[in-house]
């Protein structure tokens, strides 16, 4: 939550003060009153039964409004600018044993009654009690403005995470999955970001002239083109987002105005999010920020290669997260550790697994030192213990000298567990790979990508929908602009690939952790980077190319194929993509491919001599 990492250092301020920061207060506080009254206008549209075009003008006339407002009310009242706009998506707090559903509110729920069809007069309370609800929310998000004391950190910081948001959240559709209005409302909040900064035109006028006309540029593009499925977003975000977010960095440093120096997953000081650091794995670690040395990544690379750690000396991590692979292993499910069967899902790939707030398909781990444990630990995995490995590995002189580099502050007392993990965490956060053919177009490179990936990206994040679950630019599940929370989803994935499926996979998901029905088949968006080279697909590896999981989507998911999945998150209608949209989708998931490095990461020696195998061997003979 942003106003969590930097709500403790705000500098009282006058409130007669007039500054830029006291000024953009005041316009917060008046769009918040437009907005209400803006609401109030809908109300009475639908009170009064006017044609639904006017009642879904009124409406679309009270987003945009909003979009004034958000920029400061998602920094400083997230929850309830979640309830003003959050998805129209039935929940269950993980924690409350009573299962309470809390129905959604907020303009994604009241979007539902008016597109794409008119709700039915029977309809209407239910329509004007949403609208009543909302507008106790702005009454809400009105007292929690009074006290806010805005600085110009904040509020270039705020300005910041807005452009990150409508680049990411505003073009994909993310709040207008029914409406047409997307592209619209990405220029209103461009306008409302504008209209802030230029409140320091005073004290840069040149900086800032050059900076409004990036926001000129910008909005005039995106009024050229208002069709939420023919708008050219990678257009779009390669010559007027990633130069406006640039510009608005290059101001910030020439006002003189600091960059927050908390972790954060996306760096505070990044001028755009396609920056190859813009990102820190280590803020996802159980100390936020506190990063892997390349003594302790060295060690973790040999420890993730090496069988010592399993219960029989002869399975490895690698063995199921092959670097050839994307450090996955082309099988629907891996073999379990007796040879005898399957694991219970598909191995999932390692590269990018740090940039993510859950660890596992069922998200039931935070950190990456706790997956670790828990695979070793695991009977059908590793099969093996953190406590026998810490006494084996200590016996070995090379292990020693290893353990004593990475963790120097620790030579008084043995290797132990907590050195393990945090080896295997640390390596597998420096599986960071960020340099794709995308990333580079992006980046400026004009010609890494083909013009089928060029289109695909467009269908991607416009009329294919991806780009509402797997959230550019990392394409997971991890939500912008804070990537503080990784999303799970209810697909409806059926045992088999089949168009004509008999029976729902039987995992049930998320459900299996809390306990919560409601969470019954959900799992955590995964990675399409390097999905390429990953087949197959899904948590059970029903899917076996890319095309057939297009298919899928195309459909409608679980519920789109006949299935009954009554919690599906998935929207059931089809697509009703082109074969060329499917090929060109098809063709930028490819384009997501970075094997930088990748031949380079089985050691050309382990540490340990031949003889800890057979220790380990012995281990498993008396470990039970």
């Amino acid at each position: 939550m942003v106003v969590g990492w930097s709500a403790c250092q705000r500098p009282s301020l006058r409130p007669h003060t007039q500054t830029p920061a006291t000024q953009a207060l005041q316009q917060y506080l008046g769009h918040i009153a437009a907005f209400d009254t803006a609401l109030l206008q809908l109300r009475k549209a639908v009170a009064t039964g006017q044609p639904i075009a006017q009642q879904q003008a009124a409406f679309a006339q009270a987003r945009l409004q909003y979009k004034k407002l958000e920029y400061l009310a998602e920094y400083y009242s997230p929850s309830l600018a979640k309830l003003l706009n959050g998805p129209a998506l039935m929940e269950v707090a993980e924690y409350d044993q009573t299962q309470r559903q809390i129905p959604p509110e907020g303009l994604q729920v009241v979007e539902s009654y008016l597109y794409p069809q008119a709700y039915a007069t029977a309809q209407r309370q239910e329509l004007l009690d949403q609208l009543d609800m909302m507008r106790s929310t702005v009454k809400s998000l009105e007292r929690a403005a009074a006290t806010i004391q805005l600085t110009d950190a904040h509020l270039f910081d705020a300005a910041r995470l807005q452009l990150f948001r409508v680049l990411t959240l505003g073009l994909s559709g993310f709040d207008t999955p029914a409406s047409p209005n997307a592209v619209t409302e990405a220029a209103a909040s461009l306008r409302a970001v504008q209209a802030v900064v230029r409140l320091y035109a005073a004290k840069q006028p040149a900086k800032l002239h050059v900076l409004n006309q990036r926001f000129a540029a910008a909005q005039a593009y995106l009024r050229q083109d208002p069709n939420a499925v023919t708008f050219d977003r990678l257009a779009f975000i390669t010559e007027y987002g990633n130069p406006l977010t640039r510009e608005l960095k290059a101001t910030q440093l020439a006002l003189g105005i600091p960059f927050f120096k908390e972790a954060r997953p996306l760096r505070p000081d990044a001028a755009t999010f396609f920056e190859a650091t813009a990102f820190d794995a280590s803020y996802y670690a159980p100390t936020p920020g506190q990063a892997a040395t390349p003594a302790q990544v060295a060690l973790g690379q040999q420890l993730f290669f090496d069988p010592v750690l399993s219960g029989n000396g002869q399975r490895s991590c690698a063995s199921c997260h092959q670097p050839e692979r994307a450090f996955a292993d082309g099988l629907a499910k891996s073999t379990t550790f007796d040879g005898r069967g399957t694991v219970a899902r598909n191995s999932p790939s390692l590269l990018n697994a740090a940039l993510q707030r859950t660890q596992f398909y069922d998200g039931r781990v935070l950190y990456l030192e706790d997956q670790a444990a828990a695979v070793i630990s695991n009977p059908d995995e590793l099969h093996g213990s953190l406590a026998q490995a810490a006494k084996l590995l200590n016996s070995q002189p090379t292990y020693q000298g290893a353990f004593a580099a990475a963790f120097p502050d620790s030579r008084a007392e043995p290797l132990g567990e907590q050195h393990i993990k945090a080896a295997l965490a640390g390596y597998v956060r420096s599986l960071v790979r960020l340099n794709a053919p995308f990333d580079r177009y992006v980046r400026g490179d004009t010609a890494a990508l083909s013009a089928s990936a060029k289109r695909g990206f467009n269908v991607f994040m416009g009329k294919g929908k991806c780009g509402t679950c797997h959230f550019m630019p990392l394409f997971n599940g991890t939500v912008p602009p804070a990537f503080e929370r990784s999303e799970t989803e209810v697909l409806g994935v059926p045992a088999q690939a089949s168009l004509h499926p008999r029976t729902l996979d039987a995992d049930p998901g998320k459900q299996q952790v809390f306990g919560i029905e409601w969470q019954r088949h959900a799992f955590k968006t995964p990675t399409l980077r390097n999905v390429a080279l990953t087949a197959p697909y899904m948590h059970n590896g029903a899917y076996r190319t890319l095309e057939q999981v297009v298919e899928f989507y195309e459909r409608g998911g679980g519920a789109g194929l006949g299935l009954e999945v009554p919690n599906q998150t998935l929207p059931f209608d089809k697509l009703t993509l082109s074969a060329r949209d499917k090929r060109d989708l098809i063709a930028f998931m490819h384009a997501l491919t970075d094997t930088t490095n990748l031949h380079r990461q089985r050691p050309k020696r382990l540490l340990h001599p031949p003889a800890v195998v057979s220790l380990s061997r012995r281990y498993a003979s008396t470990r039970n």
